[in-house]
């Protein structure tokens, strides 16, 4: 996916607080206006990583170093270290990144959680899903974004889901392991939270739309400044946070309501994507990207609500894989922050289990309103009049 149409806005808010150098692996193109200084190594390179940093600090005084990207947490935790600025310890982070550590954490210490066995074989998946009960949840257990996650009825759909899961879990240079889980039946949500010297403020709540099951694809966010869920959920993602030792910095807690309590399912260490924090600041005033690096830099951010909305993404996938022949918005409607589009015509388009987020989102589009409900009947409106066209593959 574009890092500008997902990422930009956090590098703008970054920017427009303190001077900013970036370590990327590839050469700068969109990034270059909000850039002071570059290095180019691949941050999941320790030794590259920690190279550039180091040249970087000889050029300028630096202040704090901060990612949003999973994959880079333990490493820019461990730079920043090398550095002598603020950090969650890298362990901790390591614990965020597993979730077999995540998930026995969370049971040592009274979190609630679900029950969790991680395989290597397609037999011991097939006997922790016995053991478990179906439905049961497949997934990686060092991923994100959805991938490899995928949930399993019976017993005759395993192989098939095992495959899958482990396929992406091969990919995995932290961890190759799959987990088996117990599937939490009930609505997710995500719990938006700041955490400087070891205390937690929860910022936002993020209610979610999942689709194209069995796999755990999100179509739709929405963030409502004035959720009743906050009290309910609150507890849970901050116990979650201190937990797993996460000092400092901005997470995204994902949560599932069964019968009405909180039962965590992850804790990602970094600001959530899918414009979620651009909706949380669109609903509620709250800039998690310049909290993020304020806290980076040593320093306490502000989290004083600034407005009191609501505002909700939409995600734009195909109906079935093929190539994308027309998209298009037609009409003005109110509220519509921003529509993006990602994939033009003749971009071939691949839903899962063939493809991911990555290789089937056609883009997506934001809107405001007064409420959750009024935010999301204008989005349902302006995708009414949504155009798009894919010929099957």
């Amino acid at each position: 996916m574009e890092a500008h149409a997902y990422r930009g806005t956090c590098l703008a808010n970054v920017a427009a607080h303190y001077d900013v150098v970036l370590i990327s692996g590839a050469a700068p193109t969109w990034e270059k206006e909000f850039l002071l200084d570059h290095e180019i190594a691949d941050p999941t390179d320790q030794a590259a990583l920690s190279e550039a940093g180091r040249a970087l600090a000889e050029r300028h005084e630096l202040a704090g170093v901060m990612t949003w990207t999973e994959w880079y947490l333990v490493p820019v935790a461990r730079l920043a270290r090398q550095l002598g600025l603020p950090t969650t310890a890298p362990e901790a982070l390591q614990g965020c990144r597993n979730k077999h550590t995540s998930r026995s954490l969370f049971a040592r210490h009274g979190v609630p959680s679900a029950t969790s066995v991680s395989v290597r074989t397609e037999r011991e998946a097939a006997e922790a899903a016995r053991r478990i009960g179906f439905p049961a949840v497949l997934k990686p257990a060092a991923h994100a974004a959805s991938i490899g996650v995928v949930r399993v009825d019976t017993a005759d759909e395993l192989p098939a889901a095992y495959a899958f899961a482990a396929q992406a879990a091969g990919q995995g240079a932290e961890s190759t392991q799959v987990l088996v889980e117990e599937y939490l039946d009930g609505p997710e949500v995500s719990v938006e939270c700041v955490t400087h010297q070891g205390q937690t403020t929860v910022v936002a709540v993020t209610r979610k739309t999942l689709g194209c099951a069995p796999y755990f694809e999100e179509l739709a966010h929405v963030v409502d400044a004035n959720d009743p869920l906050r009290a309910t959920v609150a507890p849970a993602a901050a116990a979650a946070i201190d937990t797993l030792g996460v000092s400092d910095g901005v997470s995204h807690v994902e949560i599932r309501l069964v019968d009405g309590r909180a039962r965590l399912v992850e804790v990602n260490a970094r600001i959530a994507g899918d414009m979620i924090s651009h909706l949380v600041h669109l609903a509620t005033g709250v800039d998690l990207a310049r909290a993020a690096a304020d806290i980076a830099c040593g320093k306490t951010p502000d989290l004083t609500p600034t407005c009191s909305q609501a505002a909700t993404i939409r995600l734009i996938y195909p109906a079935y894989s093929g190539t994308l022949t027309e998209r298009r918005l037609d009409g003005d409607f109110p509220c519509l922050e921003r529509v993006n589009f990602q994939r033009e015509a003749g971009d071939r388009l691949v839903l899962p289990p063939h493809g991911d987020i990555f290789s089937a989102r056609i883009g997506y589009l934001i809107t405001t309103g007064p409420s959750a409900v009024d935010a999301q009947a204008r989005s349902t409106e302006a995708y009414r009049h949504l155009t798009v066209q894919i010929t099957p593959a």
